[in-house]
């Protein structure tokens, strides 16, 4: 028996009142964006490690290049530094893809005609990050790919007390 209050409901009426489901279809539609974020938040936190992975070898390299004298011969071991972390070019490169290729040292003088450079510029040219979630490959257009060429680099003054 039906009470007085209870609504008379037949047919479609019965799905306006039932709730059954609705977490399910609420999940599939926050769940998707949920996880987008959390691909954005970890694809950027990643790019940011690679930046200054880059920045603090450039230092490394231009600190060691800053000691050393400037006739040029310790190019090679400071582009080893960057790349590897030590001057024998052992190991693992710090980041994927990264090679001696990639380091430029330029050497700066003071005024024209000077005897000995003022600072040295240790620099990461042509290296892109590849992204693990690259949205550009994902929908098929490249202008949004998130491929970005990194480019950091250091100056530092050189110790004018060590003779060429």
């Amino acid at each position: 028996m039906l009470s007085r209050n209870a609504p008379k409901t037949s047919g479609l009426g019965r799905f306006a009142h039932c709730e059954r489901g609705t977490q399910l279809v609420e999940l599939a539609v926050v769940l998707p964006l949920l996880l987008v974020m959390f691909g954005a938040v970890a694809e950027f936190g990643r790019f940011f490690f690679y930046y200054q992975t880059l920045t603090k070898a450039t230092r490394a390299g231009a600190r060691y290049l800053s000691t050393e004298r400037a006739n040029g011969e310790s190019d090679g071991d400071a582009a080893e530094l960057v790349v590897y972390g030590n001057t024998e070019g052992e190991g693992d490169p710090v980041l994927d893809g990264l090679s001696v290729d990639h380091v430029e040292i330029i050497r700066e003088k003071p005024t024209p005609g000077a005897a000995q450079p003022d600072r040295v510029t240790v620099a990461i040219d042509g290296y892109t990050y590849e992204p693990l979630f690259d949205l550009g490959a994902l929908v098929g257009n490249k202008k949004l790919s998130l491929k970005v060429e990194m480019s950091p680099s250091t100056t530092m003054r050189m110790l004018s007390t060590i003779p060429s």
